[in-house]
């Protein structure tokens, strides 16, 4: 069964914090890339980050690097995007996101994701 539910967003001040959960179900977690995208009002959707429940490595869009990180508690079968120093440009409705096949992330890893959680709205104030 494919389950992604996102929690955590809210409304901050700009250089605030925040962490977005997405918790899955198991089938949907084991031995997948796993990412957040984000979506502006007006704006194409984009990957933030990703990484491979199975394994350590993580990507990042370079807007969000060295402010974001991605990581994963498999006990949990959730993932976490920790959002630091938030600018109002971070603002838009957050996505977690699951590969349907089981597979390493690939150098395109915002590419090939297919399910999708319902969102969560981030908002940053200046």
């Amino acid at each position: 069964q494919v389950q992604l539910v996102e929690s955590g967003g809210g409304s901050v001040q700009a250089g605030g914090s925040l962490r977005l959960s997405c918790a899955a179900s198991v089938y949907t977690y084991s031995n997948r890339c796993m990412g957040w995208f984000r979506q502006a009002p007006g704006k194409e959707r984009e990957g933030v980050a990703a990484l491979y429940t199975g394994g350590v490595s993580t990507y990042y869009a370079d807007s969000v690097k060295g402010r974001f990180t991605i990581s994963r508690d498999n006990a949990k079968n959730t993932v976490y995007l920790q959002m630091n120093s938030l600018k109002p440009e971070d603002t838009g409705m957050y996505y977690c996101a699951a590969d349907p096949v089981r597979r390493l992330c690939g150098g395109t890893w915002y590419k090939g994701f297919g399910y999708w959680g319902q969102g969560t709205q981030v908002t940053v104030s200046s």
